[in-house]
């Protein structure tokens, strides 16, 4: 199975990579590599997650305060949004 992402959550998530860069050498980095695991995870286990919202799952990272919200479509696995837990939790759902 293979993943793509909302052009929104693309935006979201590289613009998540540049603060934790800015905060910190190397944050940026080891964000984007708790993602990736998160979704590498996904792809092997894409119903082990709650649904939130109609056919929406979130995924939760540890270490980060994010969320992956995702679907699972006929060949591949929709992200949404690479979600900060301390927004809205609602700005997200005219992506659908």
């Amino acid at each position: 199975m293979k993943f793509s992402f909302h052009p929104e959550a693309d935006t979201e998530f590289f613009k998540s990579i540049e603060y934790y860069e800015q905060c910190e050498l190397g944050l940026g980095y080891d964000s984007s590599v708790e993602v990736f695991s998160a979704i590498q995870t996904i792809l092997k286990y894409p119903t082990a997650w709650s649904l939130i919202e109609d056919d929406i799952r979130r995924f939760l990272i540890n270490s980060f305060p994010f969320g992956i919200l995702y679907s699972i479509e006929e060949d591949e696995i929709y992200i949404l949004a690479v979600m900060n837990l301390r927004r809205d939790p609602d700005y997200w759902k005219d992506r659908k």
